[in-house]
């Protein structure tokens, strides 16, 4: 059994309280009950919702999906995926006047994927403590919103 379902009762209140979504290797997730294309209605809806424009949507699905036999693999990693890529203008600069660096940081992208067994997943990248936590504070908003559509 994973780890994550043996913990007590109280222990798995506690958790979803403090962490609704999950983390791990620099991605948050959360998973979206309904359809592929509900949750990617939902994130869109969430981006323009905070005033942002999306610059493009990458269809990172069916890419993977077209070129599989091309680069020797016979693995279906997703049903669909999209990733939507923005910037914001007040974040940005916030950010980039902190340390212009930060440059290479954006873009900014939501995903929404769906796996092989139905599991519909909405997520981000994480970003460094400092001035980019600005970023993915908007993130997690933007994703917190998009799943309780």
């Amino acid at each position: 059994m994973p780890r994550h379902l043996r913990l007590p009762a109280a222990g798995l209140l506690a958790a979803a309280v403090a962490l609704p979504a999950a983390a791990q290797d620099g991605v948050v997730t959360t998973p979206f009950d309904g359809s592929f294309d509900d949750a990617a209605f939902a994130v869109e809806t969430a981006i323009v919702g905070q005033g942002l424009v999306i610059d493009h949507v990458s269809h990172v699905g069916e890419m993977l999906a077209r070129t599989k036999q091309a680069v020797g693999s016979d693995v279906d990693l997703f049903t669909e995926a999209d990733v939507f890529l923005f910037c914001s203008a007040v974040t940005s600069r916030a950010v980039m006047e902190a340390d212009p660096m930060n440059i290479a940081h954006c873009p900014y992208g939501v995903f929404v994927a769906e796996l092989p067994g139905g599991e519909v997943l909405i997520g981000h990248k994480t970003y460094p403590e400092g001035p980019m936590q600005q970023v993915q504070d908007l993130l997690s908003a933007i994703v917190a919103e998009a799943a309780a559509f």
